[in-house]
């Protein structure tokens, strides 16, 4: 067995190697030279990043669409408390990220050292675990660790706080100390089984039913559930209605589709208050799924499929828990009814018509605003142009709020899988363009496009120079309302027209920023250009293009639906 004397840097680059992680970014200090310096000498593909935040955003889009451990990195104080939004994310959407963070000297903390904070109690509610390194040779150990967490259970992200004189100090490591499980890096690492009893009372529930609904939230992605929700669909006619991250559960243009339910839905909400048994898989049931804890209504017979227990009864109490992984348990549930399968899709033929004709008729009644040639542009339209647009395995980034909530009711998803990635574990607006990064990080091949607001890109829009230097080929949607829409559709809602306070923004040509940038840029006013525009983007060019989309300028069609936050609600307010 031979050894090696390396710093502590180092041994975290090889521990990484060993991982076998995809792209890093981070924006280094000197707490963390060693560890850059040994990932340019192994060949760990790191990258500088202009803003923290979007280095932990792109590591989280990366792991959503990959499943694999997001990594990204940042020096002590300032780089540090810049991961707080980012972790959050990761942690409420259960993405698995490695998070290395630079720490002062031990022999020099707390006299007033540089950029020095309580930088370790600030991030420990922002992630599943923080693991403080205090010896360099537990590094290899510590590192493993980090990854198991990070994979297990919900996933989610893990920091490593690392002080500068371990970083910096060497010892000399074992090649063995490298050996890492492969399966560490995927999420999920460990799965784990619903009770038998619970899946024989819960497939007689579903057979016994007339109107069963599956709702699907985001963990039918983590867990890697789709082709399990799909069949199970198939197998008996069960239709399937999903959150804004559970999109893709099973295919949008699948007639057993019932979209988006909660806040904003198509047909999903009256179905789930018809139906008689509710199978809710990989879903937290919180605010927006719920529209503010009123769907489903109380009482409603729900099975509840999850494999984080603590989330049972925390906003609904389930008739039927099933503890377990999503993709396991939805198999486990299709054979305990695969003697009955044939007679409960035959039985319930009827019910999915009446599914498949709502949600024509429902298409039918907004085609007025999806083909609208109204300028300012229709967001109806952009996103109908979208869906158009985009091949069957191409991704679309949402940013929050606004450009998350149009994406969720409007966009359809052409096959099921990970094809809509909107940041809703926290919500925040910044994460249309660095989402979309790591995704084509994630995906090379498929056509990737971020949709933001202008609010939201105007914070990140440094990270254009990023994903030029990249050379990313990726499509950036800016929804140029010169405003913040969200936040002024709400106050013109709740107050009236006229009724705004710091919610504008000053007009501005996105496109040329794009250019200036060596960007391509592109400024669409017509709707008849988003077409083209929309081609030009997704056609594979050698770098990111931007397009400039301007859209009403008008509060009251700026909401994909009524919020149900706002009691003054005026005629025609609801645009789809």
């Amino acid at each position: 067995m031979s050894s090696n004397e390396m710093t502590g840097g180092e041994a975290m680059a090889r521990m990484l190697k060993a991982c076998g992680t995809g792209p890093m970014f981070g924006m280094g200090g000197f707490q963390l030279l060693p560890f850059y310096d040994a990932a340019r000498r192994i060949g760990l593909d790191h990258n500088l990043i202009n803003d923290e935040r979007c280095a932990v955003f792109i590591a989280d889009a990366y792991a959503k669409v990959s499943g694999r451990v997001g990594v990204c990195d940042a020096t002590l104080g300032p780089g540090a408390t810049n991961l707080v939004t980012g972790l959050v994310e990761a942690l409420n959407a259960g993405s698995p990220l490695v998070v290395f963070v630079g720490d002062t000297h031990r022999m020099h903390a707390w006299k007033n050292m540089t950029q020095e904070t309580r930088q370790i109690e600030i991030l420990r509610p922002a992630c599943k675990e923080l693991i403080r390194i205090e010896m360099v040779e537990r590094i290899p150990e510590l590192v493993r660790r980090a990854f198991q967490v990070a994979t297990s259970g919900r996933p989610g992200p893990v920091v490593v706080d690392v002080p500068e004189d371990v970083c910096h100090g060497t010892h000399p490591f074992d090649d063995a100390e490298f050996a890492v499980d492969p399966g560490i890096s995927m999420a999920p690492s460990l799965r784990c089984r619903p009770a038998s009893e619970d899946l024989t009372r819960a497939s007689a529930m579903l057979a016994g039913a007339k109107r069963p609904l599956m709702l699907c939230g985001g963990g039918v992605h983590i867990s890697g559930a789709t082709a399990a929700a799909e069949a199970l669909a198939h197998a008996i006619n069960l239709p399937v209605a999903h959150t804004m991250t559970g999109k893709g559960a099973i295919a949008c243009s699948d007639p057993l589709n019932a979209g988006l339910f909660g806040r904003y839905d198509r047909i999903a909400n009256a179905l789930i208050d018809a139906s008689d048994c509710l199978l809710v898989v990989g879903c937290k049931l919180g605010e927006i799924a719920t529209k503010r804890y009123t769907v489903p209504a109380a009482g409603k017979t729900v099975i509840h499929l999850d494999n984080v227990a603590e989330e049972f009864g925390r906003t609904f109490q389930p008739t039927l828990r099933l503890w377990g992984d999503a993709r396991e348990g939805l198999r486990d549930l299709a054979l305990e009814l695969a003697g009955e399968a044939d007679a409960i899709r035959a039985r319930q033929q009827g019910y999915a018509d009446e599914v498949a004709t709502k949600m024509a008729e429902w298409r039918g009644s907004v085609e007025a605003r999806l083909t609208s040639d109204e300028r300012p542009i229709n967001m109806a339209r952009l996103l109908n142009e979208l869906n158009a647009a985009m091949p069957a395995d191409g991704i679309l980034v949402a940013d929050g709020g606004f450009a998350a909530h149009w994406g969720g009711l409007l966009y359809d998803t052409k096959q099921a899988g990970r094809g809509f990635v909107p940041d809703r574990g926290f919500a925040s607006i910044g994460y249309g363009l660095p989402g979309a990064m790591g995704c084509a990080l994630a995906a090379p091949g498929r056509p990737v496009v971020g949709l933001t607001g202008d609010g939201g890109f105007n914070m990140v829009m440094g990270e254009l120079e990023t994903a030029r230097r990249l050379k990313l080929p990726l499509t950036v949607i800016v929804v140029n309302n010169a405003a913040s829409g969200y936040v002024k559709a709400l106050q013109h809602l709740m107050y009236g027209a006229g009724s705004y306070q710091s919610s504008d923004l000053a007009e501005v040509n996105y496109a040329r920023v794009a250019e200036s940038l060596g960007c391509t840029g592109i400024r669409v006013e017509d709707p008849a250009d988003i077409a083209g525009a929309l081609r030009q983007g997704i056609s594979g060019a050698s770098g990111p293009t931007l397009i400039d989309i301007v859209v009403t300028r008008d509060p009251a069609h700026m909401l994909p639906g009524v919020d149900n936050r706002t009691v003054q609600v005026k005629k025609g307010d609801r645009v789809a």
